[in-house]
Order: structure tokens, then sequence, then C-alpha cells
């Protein structure tokens, strides 16, 4: 499901919620997420803290991998690994995560995902192992 930039999905997780993450796009194999910059996320050098990087790399790696249609439940999963590059800082507005699967097992897929400071500058790239939980 692709969206315009007025509207959001719902994310269904607590703590992106929590640090204002929004998922802007989300279908097979694709996701993207916005977090507007603001100085709860910065470090002691003012800019993105590298923490909050990382927790949008992981994410929007998982996220890309657990589309589903609308009405059918969304799969699950859990971070095997997490390697991440970090390739420049910047000022900005908004940190855009994408992610994108590689590819998919029975039961592990693979990702890769990019941070952007407004669209523009590279921020970080990352690349992920993720297992797929059992249905409850």
């Amino acid at each position: 499901m692709t969206l315009n930039n007025a509207e959001s999905l719902a994310i269904n997780n607590p703590f992106l919620e929590w640090m204002g993450v929004e998922l802007k796009q989300w279908s097979l194999g694709y996701a993207e997420m916005h977090l507007p910059v603001s100085d709860k996320i910065g470090n002691r050098t003012g800019r993105v803290h590298g923490g909050v990087i990382c927790t949008l790399l992981d994410s929007v790696s998982g996220y890309c991998g657990l589309y589903a249609p609308a009405g059918e439940p969304a799969p699950r999963s859990l971070t095997l690994s997490l390697t991440t590059n970090f390739l420049d800082s910047s000022d900005g507005d908004v940190l855009i995560a994408k992610g994108y699967m590689e590819r998919r097992g029975r039961s592990v897929y693979f990702s890769r995902a990019e941070v952007w400071m407004d669209g523009t500058l590279l921020l970080a790239t990352a690349v992920g192992t993720f297992k797929y939980l059992r249905p409850k």
C-alpha cells in the first residue's frame, strides 16, 4: 500500500510510536518510515544520535519483509543480525528510512536499508537477517 506524505499506516509498535516514527509506505518487499528531527533524538554534538539511526535501520529492514495485504494477518519476525555503516551526518528536518527485501526463505529473510536526511543525503546503510515467528 502506497500513501501520500500526508498519511501514515498503523505502525503497531509502541516503541516506534513513542519515538514519533511514521510508516509512510509499505508493500511487498518495501517499507518506508519517516521520523521528524527534534532535540529529543540528538546526541551531545547536536546531531541525530546513532542509536536512533540504528533503530530506524532495524525497523525498516524488518518491516519490508512483513507486509500482508489488507485483511490478512501480518507475519512477525525477530532480528538475527544487523550490520550498519554510518556514512555521514547532517542537520535537517526529517529522517527517511527505506527498507528492501533482498531474499526470502521459508523461515528467514534478508534485507537492506538506508537512512536519508531530508531525502537528499545518505546517512547510513544496513544489511540484516530476520527470522519469521510462527503464527500464534
